[in-house]
This record gives structure tokens, C-alpha cells and sequence, in this order.
């Protein structure tokens, strides 16, 4: 063990890149994550792979190399490494040096997102990536042109803490997905679902006005009507939100009803460590209904962006005082239990993975994460 706190959980799927931004960056893109540099890329097999984004030989950034086949060459001196990160040529040079390469992560792309693994790659299992399928169901579902993707100038977990918290939809997003600060008050949150790596809650706000995002889509008859409005929410480590919203006419009994008459929303939102103090937040918003209406998307994209943009404000804000003032301890109240028992299961699962894998100093690690 040494002095230095580990502040990643490494053995877990995380999620890295959208299919598209490998395809726009000519099949190739560099990003960080957990504070190491990646390349990412898309061999002409079609599988990708994900490399140490720095050259072995004088630590130029791979993302700016070529792709040969199923290989990239360093573009500085011409060294090609595989998909296994082993160098095998060095221009020049008849004799391979076994020792020459960089390390490889597994990645796996499903529901057009590629998920990184960071830690021990015998421990990579595929099937416990948290897939979410409708991104892959457009029979039923319909979202964006393109999955959305923002940056956040925030520590990780204050992005999580926000989605945990479903009381600041009120205050914050009174004019966009909340509607009013009523709900702040009268919205009935069930029994929350403990996971060992999560949660689940079940919310309903009944008798409800239309919130405003909403509003924007229906037809004008309906949008001065009451509604029972119903959230689903899960939220997995090590930063993944997935919300299923119904909205029935108010007084109408769910249960022996076949729901997929009423208009339904899904959202995912994948939270990814850039570095301790920015994060990256892809996203997308599904529909089962009016599919094929293009202003249907813009509008709903339009109102999420500014939701989120609302989030972002504060989210950011207080990133900037907690790093001026790292000694704050937070008060807890009612409406954190989701909040605080995700926490506590991530600082259990960091102190596990601690006491197996001892975190070795670096130079970033002598700077405090929040």
C-alpha cells in the first residue's frame, strides 16, 4: 500500500467514444480517460481497438498515425504497433526488439457506444456491459440523428449527484423538464431499490401539469391537461443513468393498462472520468411516438440541451469552490438517499480494488480529487 488514494475504479466497463466520433476522426481518436491518453481505432477488419496514446519510442501521440490494415504506425518514426500493442517494425532497423509496445485495452463496441475497460483485462467480461437497448432498437424507439456528447468542466461525480437528485428538478429546471417547484413537494418518491452497484427508484408526480419540454411536442388540445407523470430511474457504477418517463392522463391506472398506448420517453447518460476535475457526458433522449417527425427530435434535443445546460451552470460553479475549499463536508438530507447510498457503494468498491491493486504514486495523484 502507499500514501497516495486511488481516485478510478479501474475494473469496469466505461464509456469511452460514440462510433461516429472514430468514424469523423478518419477512423482514429484520441481521448482521456481516467486520466491516461487513448487512442482509439477502427481496423480495416472493422474491429477496434484502443492503445496507449503515446509511442514507445519518443512518446508521440498515436492518434495522429496512420492506419495500415489492422495496425497503426507512429507517424514520427515510423514504428507499427498491432492491436495487441507489440511492436512489430521499426523502419530501419532488421532486428525487433521484443520489449518495444504499448499497452492495449479491451474495448467493445454495443448500442454504437465503445466501452473501455481499464483494469485487468482477465477480469473484462463483455456481458457486464450495461447495454441499452433501445439505442439499438429503431423499430421502437427514435432519438437523435446523432448521440449527443457534452463536456463537463466538473468532477465526475458531481455530474451523478445531480441525476441522483431528483428534488432539483424543481428549482433548477422549472421552465424545461420540471415544470414548476411544486414538484419539489409533492412528487412521491417509492421505495429505493439498493444494488450493489446502484440503485433504482420509481418517482410519480400525479395530477400534474404538462411540463414545458413536453408541452412543445403534443397536440395544442392536450397540453393544458393534467397528467400523472412517471419516472424510472437506475444509476450503475461507475457513472451510468438510464430514466424511463411515461406520461398517462391523470387518474389513469398503469397497471391494467397497456402503456405503450401513452407517450413514453428514454433517456440514457453515460458519465466518464476525463480527468479528477472534467468529465464526459454522452447522451440521448428516445421517443415512442411521432417517429418520424423531424421537428419532434429538434424540439425535444433543443429542451434537453437546455436542461442540461442549467445543470452545467452550477455543476461547474461548484466544482470551482470545492477546489478552492477541498476541507467542505456536505450536510446531508432526505431527498440524497439515492445520492448517498450510490457514494457509499463506489468508496467500498474504490477501497476493494485498493487493497488488491495498490494504487502506484504518479504525478497526478499527488493533486486531491474532490
Amino acid at each position: 500500500m502507499t500514501d497516495e488514494k486511488k481516485i478510478f475504479l479501474d475494473n469496469c466497463w466505461y464509456a469511452a467514444a460514440w462510433d461516429y466520433e472514430v468514424a469523423e476522426a478518419d477512423n482514429k481518436l484520441g481521448r482521456t480517460i481516467c486520466e491516461k491518453s487513448i487512442v482509439f481505432f477502427k481496423a480495416e477488419s472493422g474491429v477496434y481497438t484502443a492503445l496507449d496514446n503515446r509511442c514507445c519510442h519518443r512518446a508521440a501521440p498515436l492518434s495522429v498515425g496512420r492506419i495500415e490494415g489492422n495496425n497503426i504506425r507512429c507517424m514520427y518514426h515510423g514504428l507499427v504497433y498491432n492491436p495487441d500493442g507489440k511492436c512489430i517494425e521499426v523502419p530501419g532497423q532488421e532486428t525487433q526488439v521484443e520489449s518495444l509496445g504499448v499497452r492495449s485495452y479491451p474495448v467493445v463496441e454495443k448500442g454504437h457506444m465503445l466501452w473501455i475497460w481499464m483494469g485487468d483485462p482477465a477480469l473484462a467480461n463483455p456481458d457486464d456491459i450495461h447495454d441499452y437497448l433501445p439505442l439499438s432498437d429503431p423499430d421502437n424507439w427514435c432519438g437523435f440523428p446523432r448521440q449527443s456528447y457534452l463536456h463537463y468542466k466538473a468532477n465526475w461525480l458531481l455530474v451523478v449527484d445531480n441525476l441522483s437528485d431528483f428534488s432539483h428538478i424543481a428549482f433548477v429546471h422549472t421552465n424545461t423538464v420540471g415544470g414548476s417547484e411544486e414538484y419539489a413537494y409533492v412528487s412521491v418518491p417509492e421505495e429505493l431499490e439498493r444494488l450493489d452497484d446502484g440503485f433504482r427508484l420509481e418517482r410519480w408526480h400525479y395530477n400534474s401539469n404538462v411540463p414545458p419540454y413536453h408541452a412543445k411536442v403534443i397536440p395544442e388540445n392536450e397540453r393544458t391537461g393534467k397528467v400523472d407523470r412517471r419516472n424510472l430511474v437506475e444509476i450503475r457504477v461507475p457513472g451510468l443513468f438510464f430514466m424511463e418517463t411515461l406520461f398517462a392522463p391523470a387518474g389513469v391506472d398503469i397497471k391494467t393498462q397497456d402503456i405503450g398506448q401513452y407517450r413514453q420517453y428514454r433517456n440514457c447518460q453515460f458519465m466518464t472520468p476525463e480527468t479528477r476535475n472534467t468529465t464526459h457526458f454522452f447522451w440521448n433522449y428516445l421517443r415512442n411516438y411521432d417517429m418520424d417527425n423531424p421537428e419532434t427530435t429538434k424540439s425535444l434535443q433543443a429542451s434537453l440541451l437546455e436542461a442540461f445546460g442549467e445543470d452545467k451552470a452550477i455543476i461547474e460553479e461548484q466544482q470551482k469552490l470545492l477546489v478552492k475549499n477541498t476541507s467542505f463536508d456536505p450536510r446531508f438530507i432526505k431527498a440524497d438517499k439515492a445520492l448517498a447510498h450510490f457514494r457509499r457503494i463506489w468508496k467500498k468498491k474504490l477501497e476493494e480494488e485498493e487493497q488488491k491493486y495498490p494504487t502506484k504514486p504518479t504525478e497526478e495523484s499527488r493533486h486531491r480529487i474532490l
